[in-house]
């Protein structure tokens, strides 16, 4: 990697931090108005989208550790959220779902979400929009396909 292509890349990166976090702050922001942490909003999200998931699902969904997610469950059980229901294929597992309340809480709660990340990302028109979608989703699943170890001397690529 030449001097030009390493720096193209490392603005490229501070960019792309830096857009993420303003984002993301509008984000933080709305769901804290909710009374939720991001992780229980995030799981809720996921539960209102998907229906009723693995707790093993729930946790590929919000890219959460398996110990992280159980105690996310654990918390929006206490706030009334969601509810645990066993699984007829495997008794050792089972299944979360949003609760009446919780359901009702993301019917009210989730539009207004939407319309903050909506807000917060009309800095792109829906075509500049649909393009940092496609280039982004390429980017990330490029990134994915590499090994995330140390590169030996003399190999190609990053």
């Amino acid at each position: 990697m030449d001097k030009t292509s390493r720096d193209r890349a490392l603005k490229l990166w501070v960019v792309l931090n830096r857009a993420f976090a303003a984002v993301a702050e509008h984000s933080r922001a709305d769901i804290q108005r909710s009374g939720l942490s991001s992780m229980e909003f995030a799981a809720l999200e996921a539960l209102y989208h998907k229906g009723p998931l693995l707790i093993g699902g729930l946790q590929e969904k919000v890219l959460m550790s398996s110990g992280g997610m159980t105690y996310v469950v654990d918390q929006l059980e206490k706030k009334g959220l969601v509810e645990r229901r066993p699984c007829a294929e495997d008794r050792r597992a089972r299944y979360v779902a949003l609760t009446e309340e919780g359901q009702a809480l993301m019917d009210s709660r989730f539009p207004k979400h939407a319309e903050q990340i909506e807000r917060a990302l009309a800095g792109l028109d829906a075509a500049q929009q649909d393009t940092a979608t496609h280039l982004l989703r390429k980017l990330g699943q490029a990134a994915a396909a590499l090994p995330t170890g140390p590169r030996k001397a003399g190999s190609a690529g990053i």
